[in-house]
């Protein structure tokens, strides 16, 4: 039982992230990056926003940073787009 909480949606997904590069990728690539779990797979994160956020991910790159937390850049399907979620979400 104590696995299934650890694999809800909103204990992989932390917080969405909003910095230069971020705004960036959100702009020119339709991206948009999270700060996750740290041992949340690729799985479990396009899991999680899919559920979250009623999108589709095309792609998910993960990377540590150097404060211990993992960034998650996830890419929408050209079906959704990254500006209009990072609108909903308050971001900009």
């Amino acid at each position: 039982m104590a696995e299934k909480t650890e694999t809800k949606p909103r204990n992989i997904i932390k917080y969405p992230l909003l910095s230069e590069k971020a705004m960036n990728a959100i702009e020119m690539e339709n991206k948009l990056v999270f700060i996750v779990k740290q041992n949340s797979s690729k799985k479990q994160i396009k899991n999680a926003v899919e559920e979250l956020y009623d999108v589709e991910v095309e792609e998910i790159n993960t990377l540590n940073t150097m404060e211990n937390k993992k960034k998650a850049f996830v890419k929408l399907t050209a079906d959704h787009n990254a500006m209009d979620l990072a609108t909903d979400l308050q971001l900009i």
